[in-house]
């Protein structure tokens, strides 16, 4: 009788186990709230405000006689009780925010992301233009890994790249499997060397200075500790996927991605058996989205553009694509063909659209992020900043960063989980003994290297999407290179205690 293989869950398995987990805390944990207040700091000379939890208000909810209230999630949310509910959470949980993020947007960002390069794809450019990379590469493919990392976690660290890797997996992973390696080397190269930078950012104006900002310390400083950190993570990320990537070209089945990864490799088998054209068409559609990507730097960078632009910038391409790909008839398009391809490119992100919204669902039934209104999740977080208050400094910081790694499971924004954690963090660091800016190192660690394998990371799940890769397999990959960051994090953290970073 043959054994049956351990199938891992799928990731809308896995969620819902997580709301039922949620649920049962709504039983036992009672509701708590925080008052707000008005903090006010200096970006790039620019004075920004932000309303933050005062974190000495804290106090639970109430019922007449005195008690502490529970609030156990029901079945059905109603419309005065948030919508929080079991088992609406996947609609409640497409619904939550804005086009600038959370739910909306960024669900909105992947289908039309999506939606854009299944028209590129369809032209057939990138295929052509991967083969044409080959061929000039002459054997060195693996040279390109320690190029594309350091550009990546660049964009993290500089303008807090995140959400934009996504179209780039799109080609990377293609590339990156035509060359002989895997998905999991094309989602390395971009998407995870993006939370590398992010997370050892030095000027990051979306996480690093609203964390700073909030702790009322210089915001942009500490670089002098930052860029060796960054140096280092990035480095550590390098030498980590050149290993990986060499191994899987000498045993491509020891991959992971080896069976998501066979529709690529049986198109590309059959396209390396005969000379596919590298036509004017094509060369004008790979200059379609190298003027995208350098028109999306320019926009973040000097304009401040943000999910609804670059989305829009991404459909133009994937518009222009369609155009040049019917007046030259690559791969016998028709103007019709414009629309089934960006139908298709959308559908085959569905999925991660999907996981966006129900990853929300979380927190909907925790009681939401409000830090005035009675949640689990304000009780949370304040019985663990209690509970670490009796440490030497060292381990209170270590106990900062793990802190910071599991509340991103809950809340994934880096500025929403600075706005929660950071009051809470900062003056509890001076009650420990360490050091603010050390408070933020931990915060900046913690938030960022989870940010690649949490299910809850509608980035992460957008990615994986785009190389038609499950997180269960991600996950299988992940474990060991989060145990080095983490090994590596924690003694950055204790690091920074150490030398006292102010």
């Amino acid at each position: 009788m043959e054994k049956k293989r351990f199938q891992f869950p799928h990731t809308y398995i896995i969620i819902f186990g997580v709301i039922l987990a949620a649920a049962l805390l709504t039983v036992f944990i009672p509701l708590g709230k925080y008052d707000t207040k008005e903090i006010t700091y200096t970006v790039n000379g620019e004075e920004k405000t932000k309303t933050v939890l005062d974190p000495d208000s804290f106090e639970y909810v109430l019922d007449e006689d005195g008690n502490k209230v529970t609030k156990v999630a029901p079945l059905f949310g109603t419309e005065d009780f948030g919508g929080q509910g079991i088992l609406n959470y996947v609609f409640e949980g497409m619904t939550v925010g804005d086009k600038y993020g959370t739910a909306v947007g960024i669900i909105a960002f992947i289908l039309v992301v999506g939606g854009a390069f299944g028209v590129v794809l369809r032209t057939g450019a990138v295929e052509a233009g991967i083969m044409r990379v080959i061929a000039l590469m002459n054997g060195k493919e693996i040279f390109l890994i320690p190029v594309l990392i350091v550009l990546f976690s660049l964009g993290g660290a500089v303008f807090g790249m995140g959400e934009e890797a996504i179209p780039f997996v799109m080609i990377l992973v293609p590339m990156f499997i035509a060359m002989g390696y895997d998905a999991v080397v094309g989602i390395m190269c971009s998407y995870v060397a993006t939370q590398i930078g992010f997370g050892t950012s030095w000027q990051n104006p979306f996480g690093l200075a609203v964390a700073q900002g909030i702790a009322d310390i210089p915001v942009m400083s500490g670089a002098w500790f930052r860029i060796p950190m960054w140096i280092f993570f990035t480095g550590l990320t390098i030498v980590f996927t050149m290993r990986y990537a060499s191994k899987i070209k000498k045993n491509p089945r020891s991959s992971v991605a080896y069976e998501s990864d066979s529709q690529y490799r049986e198109e590309f088998a059959v396209e390396s058996q005969k000379e596919l054209p590298f036509t004017l068409g094509h060369k004008l559609v790979i200059l379609t989205i190298a003027v995208c990507i350098v028109w999306t730097i320019w926009g973040v960078v000097t304009q401040g553009y943000y999910i609804p632009e670059i989305a829009s910038q991404f459909f133009v391409m994937g518009l222009v694509a369609g155009i040049i790909g019917v007046v030259f008839h690559l791969n016998d398009m028709r103007l019709n063909d414009i629309a089934k391809s960006f139908d298709k490119g959308a559908a085959d992100l569905l999925g991660a659209a999907l996981c966006v919204g129900m990853a929300q669902g979380i927190i909907i039934v925790l009681g939401g992020t409000s830090a005035t209104d009675g949640t689990v999740l304000n009780t949370i977080l304040h019985s663990i900043s209690e509970g670490m208050k009796n440490f030497p400094p060292a381990i209170s910081a270590w106990f900062m960063y793990i802190f910071q790694s599991v509340f991103n499971f809950f809340v994934v924004s880096g500025s929403g989980q600075a706005a929660l954690t950071m009051p809470v963090m900062a003056p509890l660091s001076d009650l420990v003994g360490v050091q603010r800016q050390v408070a933020v190192v931990a915060y900046q660690l913690g938030d960022a290297f989870t940010n690649f394998i949490v299910p809850t990371s509608g980035c992460l799940l957008g990615a994986l999407a785009a190389a038609k890769l499950e997180w269960g397999n991600w996950a299988k990959f992940q474990i060991k290179f989060q145990a080095i960051l983490f090994v590596c994090a924690s003694l950055t953290v204790v690091l920074g205690v150490m030398i006292g970073l102010s």
